[in-house]
């Protein structure tokens, strides 16, 4: 089905500034939809002239549809529907007594100008299936009497109002709604809107009171009505708001009304959000709880890596040294993921930053006699956190291998070298390298026979706990080196 912008781009001549107010228009009818208890249909004019094509279709939430078959980019030939040709030529809303018969269905058809400016650049359609109407209530006159004041707004050219930044919480029309006159008097309430306020422990009713008063007494005594509030209890201005004391929160929106010039009122929805704010609140409260314990474990394995340096100092055997050395680095890789995610929200982590962390670390750590440089290419992409600090030892390990038996020096002089670590992600595995170009593998070399621990804790971690796979060789590209090859699973 083709969008509002396919089909004013390919059939009418409108120009960004109409379609931006088109997109605006439509970005919030719902909202007249269910106060009309009607579908609405979009009609732009045909460039030639001929006819109106259909470029948007809104069903109500509140009553059956008129139409059950989606009508976008169909197309009505000037004569056949004349209440369209006069809605356009003539600038006013047009209604017809008959209704009109859809498969066996009468639909009742309203047709009203979209202005902009001194110009009308579309016709919504309003058709009502009258099959479900019956003796309005109350609420269906409050409905239909704030649906016509929109429609004759959108005529004038007023509604909707620019500049409002609809949220997902926004209320919708069933949530809860309030009508106020121009005075900010209350002259209707839905039962939903009464129920919200009651929560707020209103105990009288909401008609026949000023709005601004009501909601005053019922906040919390640490908040006043301030100007900004009045304004949208008063119905002057076309905002958002949310207010709240310790039994609810309600989240407020102003629909002011006009005619002829005139301020005649507003329509205010509104929306029970107390649940959903509780929720937020209990979330930042676990988030804010797992991001401190991601930042004392990490503050601890550092006291605990700054113990093993101190006792490495007090040791004179080279073999001890270098144990304790080795455990320096693991604790320190798995410090830089807790301490990557200690500064996130959530049990993600961009592991890019991670690995050249681990990169950075393995190259300051590396022996005198020995230069290397880590370089990364490629994305590792977001990790969850049991991937991450297990694939941060793996690589750890790898690269501080490199350093240690790669680039070991024969002769007694410095020796120098780069290690290069790729990632490449594709649907639901991670394909990670490390190539250095060192001395390479030693002769019938199996990583399963090696006596080095820090092998067998990469075979442990890739393949026990990350359920991937592990090889070891030659350089794919024929240099001179070692190359290892991961390939693990991960969640897209």
């Amino acid at each position: 089905m083709p969008s509002l912008s396919d089909v004013a781009r390919n059939h009418t001549t409108l120009d960004q500034a109409d379609l931006d107010r088109l997109q605006l228009l439509v970005s919030d009818w719902q909202m007249l939809a269910d106060l009309s208890f009607a579908d609405l249909v979009l009609w732009l004019p045909d460039t030639e002239g001929l006819g109106f094509w259909a470029g948007a279709q809104m069903r109500p939430t509140t009553g059956p549809t008129a139409y059950l078959d989606d009508i976008v980019g169909s197309f009505i030939p000037r004569g056949r529907r004349h209440l369209l040709d006069q809605a356009y030529d003539g600038g006013r809303i047009c209604r017809e007594g008959d209704p009109e018969w859809r498969d066996d269905v009468p639909v009742r058809v309203e047709t009203i100008p979209v202005r902009r400016g001194t110009r009308v650049i579309a016709v919504i359609a309003r058709n009502t299936n009258l099959l479900g109407v019956r003796t309005p209530s109350r609420l269906e006159i409050a409905y239909l009497q704030s649906a016509t004041d929109l429609a004759r707004m959108i005529t004038d050219g007023i509604f909707p109002y620019g500049g409002e930044r609809l949220l997902s919480t926004t209320p919708r029309v069933g949530d809860g709604c309030i009508r106020v006159d121009r005075h900010g008097m209350v002259t209707f309430a839905s039962p939903n809107a009464l129920s919200a306020y009651r929560r707020m422990g209103l105990v009288t009713d909401l008609v026949g009171s000023r709005l601004k008063d009501v909601t005053g007494e019922l906040l919390h005594s640490g908040h006043k009505v301030d100007d900004v509030l009045a304004s949208v209890l008063t119905g002057r201005a076309a905002k958002e708001f949310e207010i709240e004391n310790p039994e609810a929160t309600l989240f407020l929106r102003a629909i002011p009304l006009r005619a002829d010039g005139q301020h005649v009122g507003a329509l205010i929805l509104l929306r029970d959000v107390t649940e959903l704010r509780s929720r937020e609140r209990e979330l930042v409260t676990k988030e804010a709880t797992i991001r401190e314990i991601h930042h004392r474990v990490k503050n601890n394995l550092q006291t605990v890596a700054a113990l093993l340096r101190m006792q490495g100092r007090r040791i004179t055997v080279p073999e001890a040294q270098a144990a304790l050395a080795e455990a320096v680095r693991r604790v320190g890789s798995i410090a830089i993921v807790h301490e990557t995610l200690s500064e996130s929200f959530d049990e993600h982590v961009d592991f890019d930053d991670v690995a050249d962390r681990v990169g950075a670390m393995v190259a300051d750590v590396s022996t005198v006699a020995t230069s290397v440089e880590t370089k990364r290419s490629g994305s590792f992409g977001v990790l969850d956190s049991e991937i991450a600090t297990p694939l941060a030892m793996v690589l750890t390990e790898l690269m501080q291998n490199s350093v240690e038996h790669a680039f070991r020096s024969r002769d007694g002089e410095e020796a120098s070298g780069t290690i290069e670590l790729s990632a490449e992600r594709s649907v639901g595995r991670l394909h990670v390298t490390v190539v250095d170009d060192g001395h390479g593998l030693p002769a019938n070399f199996d990583s399963e026979l090696s006596g080095n621990l820090g092998l067998s804790i990469v075979r442990t971690l890739v393949i026990g706990e990350l359920d991937g796979t592990l090889e070891f060789g030659p350089r794919h590209d024929g240099e001179h080196g070692a190359q290892v090859t991961l390939d693990i699973p991960v969640k897209d």
